[in-house]
């Protein structure tokens, strides 16, 4: 079994169009699905993400080598 590097409920941060944006990890999709109609190739060997951004409702599904765990903050 291969320890997955991110885990629901991690803070992770990533690049997008607009920017670097920031969100929570909500689900970790370990096996094939369809997200908002594309298919998401995941695997248990590499698994992806779905995210809730910190600053919209907007929910995003990535790959692990996309993202950026940041510190938590106390």
């Amino acid at each position: 079994m291969t320890k997955r590097p991110f885990s629901k409920g991690d803070h992770v941060r990533w690049n997008s169009e607009a920017g670097h944006v920031s969100g929570t990890i909500i689900r970790v999709v370990t096996s094939q699905i369809q997200f908002k109609g594309y298919t998401v190739h995941a695997s248990e060997d590499e698994p992806q993400y779905e995210i809730q951004s910190d600053t919209t409702e907007h929910i995003a599904m990535h790959k692990g080598s996309a993202l950026r765990r940041l510190a938590h903050t106390a």
